[in-house]
């Protein structure tokens, strides 16, 4: 199962105290809700964001949204006719947490 999602940003929102060094280069965390069954006016299936810490969640600290996702493929939707499949392969793998490696 494969789903294609395209992302634009606008680089100068981001808020460069949150990158941080790591061993092959500088780093950006970043977190994106998309909604495989609804689209926005302009055809977009979500958003993406700088990533938050548990503690700052908690704390109620909200980043700005940097862009959109668009998704412009998803094989999945059309092998089971539902999108239930891509949904809980998403939940599963956690990918709205914020200690992904990459």
């Amino acid at each position: 199962m494969t789903v294609g999602i395209s992302i634009r940003i606008n680089v100068e929102k981001i808020d460069k105290a949150r990158l941080y060094k790591g061993a092959k280069g500088t780093y950006l965390d970043l977190t994106t809700f998309v909604d495989l069954d609804n689209k926005d006016q302009y055809d977009n299936n979500g958003f993406i964001k700088q990533s938050t810490s548990k503690e700052e969640r908690e704390a109620g600290v909200k980043t700005e949204i940097l862009g959109n996702v668009k998704v412009f493929s998803n094989d999945a939707k059309g092998a089971t006719g539902n999108t239930a499949k891509v949904k809980a392969v998403i939940q599963e793998a956690d990918l709205l947490e914020d200690d992904i490696p990459f």
